[in-house]
């Protein structure tokens, strides 16, 4: 998932092939070889992006490849170069402002970086040279260098295990910095080297590590140590993940640990998972987009038509310019094109306020600060985990509240991923609860009376089985003479939650697992006597295989196989007359919601066991395709096997899981199951969490229906074109906003398997029915809820693309708390991580972390809905008020010869989007509550209000251009009318152009105010401060302005001007009348809007038990007045 991370190292991690070799200690193998010393990179962390000398032209490359800035940049440097109406700073001074603002965030960022790489690179570790400990600072290490780490210190870099202070050369990290696992995981250190516990002992090791070159993937390690002793053959042992300490983990329950650095600085594993992951972008952001294009193409028209009517006008001889005017002369003399060109230049200066250059940095801003409030949110926070909501991308906050499609995980997500073993079946008989003396623990209830009880010796085989296959380590305890006493202290500690329950159901009928002992595994059996098993290999678990096995010998010298997995992987490598009995259990086990695990067992001879342990360690020296190798030998092993029996676990669904299901749904959501668990299982989850409905009729593609393997393919395009005839009958074409409305008598479910999704993703080449996939997917989005089973991680991955590529894009969500989710989290427009018990990959590569599924109603419902209303009405009013601004100085060129006179003045254009109007707005989208937040997630169905980017579309669009339309004709033609008798006091001073500028300002920005207070619905005393006190500033800056309060300033144009325009009473009087006409049709809304739901009060008894959801909606201002009757 990180792989473009380390293209510098390699083109790709799949074809890496080279290796690096390490000399421990820097010692060369034999003391007539000279050593040379390699080149590898220093232990430094360098997680910043600038540097002192490089900041200022990396930060402005950066920032002036954004559009908007670049286009400011070339206005600016017009106004420089060409002599344009406006001063220069007009311009510059915006633009710097933001230029400025960005800069400084991005520096403070990166200064907090440098300070902490700092810190890290400077702190002390203790490094073993000629037998003695040297202290030296973290970025000092290199690699080959014998680091020394004691208890609770995090390793430095990226070390190959050599010795502890324990014995047995086991030690005990934790990963949480790295995957946010917090749970023990256990490190072995190659047998060679466990006794190497002093200084002296350690330094006298002459060896090589040979391995791959650095990747990021930190659950994978491919190495060999080879160890050379004088007058003796070397010795070659490999190097796994369980032999390799990572940068940033931290070493618990042991004393000290030696190390060799394998990889150190920017080359750990830690360094190249943290170099980011690919961007995502809003929906917002491209109607941003479209919407500066209509107003680009606004700005063109109107500097085209200035031009065109200019020299229209000029043509007339009386129009022109005196021949006494130097500049005319002069004028003549040029080019006319190049004259108009200029020109055209010129009211695109002027006129170039249109495009608000300040949103985007408003824009960044209530991203990055919004963020904190989900954050911050008491009700997402979990008192069992001790940790609250997560946001590691603020960029997609108003996604949220635009989602179609949901893709979540099963366990884990839906469930508690907290499991308890059930029951479970010995060669078809049925074990559940109870022991007895008499006969075991064989208990049989209801129709499996019968079935009576297995034989003793397969029963202890059973429960043996249990105890030794698996990879649980225990915490705490005493131990004495080598067996822990006080069991009661005891913790058992796995990755996996089901082997735990697995462990501990043995536990409760006899068998006791007691841990591990150097090679060996203890087990306390029903006659409480100890037995030990030499563990001589574990065959992993992996998502592929779906199955784990271990190789143990017992006391008798026997070798035994014993491997656990799902059904679909064991009972293909069994006997198959052992099959059928256990089946049956598993099949109803899987009904009742549980999860199955079948046992298996085989017994080795010493010559399969030789020929297995010589391919396994042949397999573990390669370095090259390791994997593979080990996979094509498990795959060998683990054949011919016998079935013991099979477990039932169950997994319970979360707190409040189905009512989060059901509240999606209300809201217009098509939520979608993904999961790797068997269908009866997902299916009876599907039915608890109320995915599916008692009447929704569920469509199965399945290995079940698809039926005889010869005619796969036929069968599954026959089962295909039923459905989606039967679909179609249900759904007729002119059914309009269907997705949204569940107004269908008839609800569909869909239910399919990984092996069926692989036909219909990738057809055989002969197969005629290529058009598979379109009618699967029409299929799918007809349906109401889909579950996908059996899947595999890439698979959930397609299928999100898949929906995501649809006609109409739909924005889709994926939640899981796997690294198997991984890949879906990162494929949809938002991914969620699940802080839960299998890791923390999922909140780690997601862009938003919560502790439970429920969260998810909040996180969507509440949050998304506010941060898409705030961010449209932020988005839309920005461009409104430009448009007030602007449109009067485009009018005002009608009245002044199309000469370029500037309206305002210079201040007044530089600050109107800096500091007149900036706060409000800014406050409004961090703060807004047009709808309570109780109401938001009570009533799911207002989450369809603004689905499909309503506030952005063209219609509100439209209406707001309308609206600053609209008052910008009142500002000017209001003031124009008023200066029709020019002198407005009684004494006959007359007021100039400069006094029609600054009332139209002051007109324009009082009312772009009051606007924001009228949409305002949620008041605190922040909204209080930065509306009224940014009027007060206006005011505050033009006496300043007009050297009143600053009396230097009064040689300039706007000397007195506003003091002596407050002095008419005509004046005040206009003003207050302007503003009151351009909001009359806010102000007739809203009074329309009350007289309706006054109405609705009398024709409708409204909910006793506070405010009804259409007095909510009644409020809402007219930009997204959505309400139940529209």
């Amino acid at each position: 998932m990180f792989r473009w991370s380390i293209n510098r190292f390699c083109a790709g991690e799949e074809k890496r092939v080279g290796t690096r070799t390490v000399f421990v200690g820097h010692r060369p193998v034999s003391e007539t070889d000279a050593y040379v010393e390699q080149k590898f990179c220093d232990n430094r962390i360098v997680s910043s992006k600038y540097t002192v000398w490089n900041f200022l032209p990396k930060n402005l490359f950066e920032q002036f490849r954004r559009i908007a800035n670049f286009y400011f940049l070339i206005i600016f440097l017009v106004q420089v170069i060409v002599d344009t109406p406006t001063s220069p700073v007009t311009s510059g001074l915006p633009l710097f402002f933001v230029i400025i603002v960005t800069a400084i965030k991005q520096g403070y960022e990166d200064w907090l970086r440098h300070r902490a790489d700092k810190e890290v690179n400077k702190s002390s570790v203790f490094i073993v040279e000629n037998a003695k400990q040297v202290k030296k600072h973290s970025e000092k290490i290199k690699v080959g260098d014998i680091v020394e780490v004691k208890a609770d210190e995090t390793f430095p870099c990226d070390l190959i295990f050599l010795a502890s202070s324990n014995d047995d050369g086991i030690c005990y990290v934790t990963t949480a910095s790295l995957d946010g696992e917090s749970n023990f995981k256990t490190h072995y250190a190659v047998r060679d080297t466990t006794g190497l516990q002093t200084d002296d002992d350690i330094d006298s090791l002459t060896a090589t590590i040979e391995c791959e070159q650095p990747q990021p993937d930190l659950y994978k390690f491919v190495g060999r140590i080879n160890i050379y002793r004088s007058n003796q053959e070397p010795v070659a042992r490999s190097l796994g993940p369980e032999n390799l300490l990572l940068k940033g983990s931290t070493l618990k329950n042991t004393k000290k640990i030696y190390g060799v650095a394998v990889y150190t600085g920017m080359e750990t594993k830690m360094a190249l998972n943290y170099q980011g992951k690919s961007q995502k972008r809003s929906a917002v952001e491209k109607s941003i987009n479209a919407f500066l294009v209509v107003y680009l193409c606004i700005l063109v028209s109107k500097a085209t038509v200035c031009t065109t009517l200019k020299y229209i006008w000029q043509s007339n001889p009386f129009n022109d310019e005196p021949w006494y005017n130097q500049k005319t002369i002069k004028e003549r003399e040029t080019f006319k094109i190049l004259r108009m060109f200029t020109d055209f230049l010129s009211f695109m200066v002027l006129f170039n306020f249109i495009i608000p250059v300040s949103m985007y940095v408003t824009v960044e801003m209530q991203k990055f600060l919004g963020s904190f409030f989900i954050a911050w949110d008491k009700e997402m926070y979990d008192e069992e985990i001790k940790e609250g909501a997560l946001v590691n991308t603020s960029d997609l906050n108003e996604e949220l509240g635009q989602v179609e499609y949901v893709f979540t995980d099963k366990t884990g997500t839906l469930t508690e991923n907290s499991m308890k073993f059930i029951e479970c079946c010995i060669d078809g008989h049925k074990y559940k609860d109870g022991i007895s003396e008499v006969d075991g623990f064989s208990h049989t209830d209801g129709p499996l009376r019968y079935y009576g009880k297995a034989e003793k010796c397969r029963e202890e085989l059973f429960l043996r089985a249990l105890c030794l296959c698996h990879t649980v380590q225990i915490k705490g305890g005493d131990n004495v003479d080598g067996l822990r006493v006080n069991q009661e202290c005891w913790t058992y500690i796995s990755s996996s939650p089901d082997e735990i329950a697995l462990v501990k159901g043995a536990k409760k009928y006899g068998f006791t697992f007691l841990g591990h002992e150097a090679d060996y595994m203890k087990v306390q059996n029903q006659k409480n006597e100890i037995e030990k098993y030499q563990l001589l290999h574990v065959l992993n678990f992996d998502p592929v295989r779906r199955r784990m096995s271990v190789i143990v010998k017992t006391s008798t010298g026997k070798f035994l196989l014993f491997c656990k997995g799902a059904d679909s992987s064991i009972f293909p490598r069994v006997q198959q007359d052992e099959i059928q009995q256990t089946k049956v259990h598993v099949e109803r086990n899987a009904m009742d919601g549980y999860r199955t695990l079948c046992v298996a067992f085989k017994e080795l001879t010493q010559e399969d066991y030789k020929k297995i342990n010589d391919q396994l360690s042949e397999a573990k020296m390669a370095l090259q395709d390791r994997e593979e190798k080990m996979a094509r030998i498990f795959d060998d092993t683990e054949a011919d096997m016998h079935l013991i029996g099979a477990t039932a676990v169950e997994d319970r669904l979360q707190e409040h899981a189905a009512e989060t299901i059901e509240a999606l749904q209300t809201a217009g959501m098509k939520v979608w199951v993904l999961t790797g668990d068997k269908m009866e299982t997902a299916k009876s989850t599907c039915y608890a969490s109320r995915l599916f409905q008692t009447n929704t009729e569920l469509l199965e593609l399945t290995t079940k229906t698809m039926g005889d393997s010869d005619r796969k393919e036929e069968r599954l395009h026959e089962l295909l074109l039923e459905y989606h005839k039967k679909l179609l009958q249900d759904f007729p074409k002119n059914s309009g906003k269907l997705k949204r409305s569940w107004t269908v008598s008839q609800e569909y479910g869909l239910i399919i398997d990984g092996s069926t999704l692989s036909l219909i993703l990738n057809p055989s080449q002969d197969s005629s029915s290529s058009n598979y996939k379109s009618i699967f997917l029409q299929i799918c989005l007809k349906c109401t809820s889909v579950l996908c089973c059996r899947m595999a991680p890439l698979q959930k991955a397609q299928i999100v693309r898949m929906v995501k590529n649809t006609k109409g894009n739909p924005i889709t969500l994926s939640i899981g708390d796997g690294a198997n989710d991984v890949s879906m989290i990162l494929e949809a427009h938002v991914g969620i991580g699940i802080k839960g018990k299998e890791g923390r990959q999922a909140a780690r590569n997601s862009d938003y972390a919560v502790p439970k599924f429920k969260h998810l109603r909040k996180l969507l419902l509440a949050h998304g809905h506010l941060y898409y209303v705030r961010i449209a009405h932020l988005v839309q009013y920005f461009f409104y008020k430009n448009l007030c601004f602007i449109l009067p100085q485009f009018l005002y060129q009608f009245f002044c010869g199309f000469s370029q006179q500037p309206l305002y003045d210079a201040a007044y254009l530089t600050m109107y989007n800096i500091c007149f109007t900036s706060l409000p707005i800014l406050a409004y989208s961090l703060l807004e509550q047009h709808i309570n937040i109780e109401t938001l997630t009570s009533d799911p169905r207002l989450y369809m209000k603004i689905s499909d980017n309503a506030m952005l579309q063209w219609k509100p669009f439209l209406y707001w251009t309308f609206l600053g339309s609209f008052e910008g004709l009142v500002f000017f033609f209001g003031v124009y009318f008023l200066f029709q008798n020019s002198s407005l006091e009684h004494n006959g001073k007359v007021f100039g152009n400069w006094t029609f500028g600054t009332i139209v300002f002051t007109v324009l920005v009082f009312t772009v105010t009051l606007k924001l207070a009228l949409d305002t619905r949620f008041w605190t005393w922040m909204n209080h401060f930065v509306i009224w006190g940014s009027l007060a500033f206006y005011v505050f800056f033009s006496f300043f302005w007009g050297g009143i309060i600053w009396p230097f300033l009064k040689q300039q144009r706007m000397y007195f001007v506003f003091a002596h325009m407050v002095t008419s009473v005509s004046t005040w009087l206009a003003i207050v009348l302007l503003i009151f006409i351009s909001l009359s049709p806010e102000i007739l809304l809203v009074v329309f809007k009350n007289a309706k739901r006054k109405n609705h009060q009398v024709t409708k008894r409204l909910p006793s038990s506070g405010t009804s959801t259409i007095f909510m909606l009644s409020q809402t201002s007219s930009n997204h007045s959505f309400s139940w009757n529209e």
